[in-house]
């Protein structure tokens, strides 16, 4: 059976704001869940909470029936639940294959071996096309080598669910094309879950089975790409009101 992660009524509080109110969600294992609205309504901060990178103000997190709310990230990495950021971070003094290596040395697999986690480190460039960066250091990096380098990290933990911040941002409309087949590829062959918090409506009408929509920390809608898209609660959460009432 598919694992499935469910998030139910989130609250987050940072810093006196509400930046989430009450947002429910759930994702499981072969599903792509996108998760889309304006600058600022919360979409990070959900990503967050689900990683165990901040601690929810209240609510209910589970994992396969397992209640994970305020664990540490490194543990709901263990569990098979990973983000990936927004910014790649790797460690720059590092070939791509050893920023792979340490990746598969936690998250679920938990190799102790460094020959394993080469190995595994290997396996994973070849699937995402990087086998010519493998001895090239990640500060040497282009732009669109260090995302591919952040989605291979995560893949290399043995995540079953992944948590990605607009992986998709940034890119030509080549680059963009080239990145939704590869992922479209990848996920299908692995079969993990991927929540996708994303602007770049291509890649979400594309890859998405179901979207989300929050506005300032609430859940406004959810549906399949063609029905949010046509919400007139959505439409005047990213163009306003007067975009709905507008003749046609």
């Amino acid at each position: 059976m598919a694992r499935t992660l469910a998030a139910e009524n989130i609250h987050k509080d940072v810093g006196g704001v509400n930046a989430l109110q009450g947002v429910s969600l759930s994702i499981s294992e072969g599903e792509i869940l996108g998760l889309i609205g304006p600058n600022g309504s919360g979409k990070t901060t959900l990503l967050n909470v689900l990683s165990g990178s901040l601690k929810p103000t209240s609510g209910s997190i589970r994992f396969d029936g397992q209640a994970i709310a305020g664990m540490p990230e490194n543990e709901v990495a263990e569990l098979g639940i990973v983000k990936t950021h927004q910014i790649p971070k790797p460690f720059l003094s590092m070939t791509t294959r050893e920023n792979v290596s340490v990746a598969a040395m936690f998250g679920s697999r938990k190799l102790r071996d460094p020959r394993e986690a080469h190995e595994v480190a290997d396996r994973t460039l070849a699937l995402i096309g990087m086998e010519a960066w493998a001895d090239t250091l990640a500060g040497s990096l282009p732009v669109q080598a260090r995302k591919n380098l952040e989605f291979a990290r995560a893949l290399a933990t043995g995540a079953r669910i992944l948590l990605m911040d607009e992986v998709f941002a940034g890119q030509s409309p080549e680059e963009l094309q080239h990145s939704i087949e590869l992922f479209t590829r990848v996920q299908a062959e692995l079969g993990f879950g991927a929540l996708v918090v994303e602007h770049v409506m291509k890649a979400v009408m594309t890859l998405a089975h179901r979207v989300v929509v929050i506005e300032e920390g609430r859940r406004i809608a959810e549906g399949t790409p063609a029905a949010v898209t046509q919400d007139p609660l959505v439409i005047e959460a990213y163009l306003g009101r007067e975009a709905v009432r507008a003749p046609p």
